[in-house]
């Protein structure tokens, strides 16, 4: 499915860019970049998460 795809997409963009912020954050000292990027790599994880749960109770 289309959607599905794109979500799960959009959910590894997440991770990645959460994670770049934290890395860049704690390497400058910049806490508030360091928790955005925390954030957003969990906003990411949660999304994957959710992709997951659909597809396991999804029929085949």
């Amino acid at each position: 499915m289309v959607v599905a795809a794109d979500e799960k997409a959009q959910a590894k963009g997440e991770q990645a860019e959460g994670k770049v912020k934290k890395v860049v954050g704690g390497a400058v000292g910049n806490q508030s970049l360091k928790a955005e990027g925390q954030a957003k790599e969990s906003q990411g994880d949660l999304r994957e998460a959710k992709e997951k749960a659909k597809d396991a109770v999804r029929p085949k």
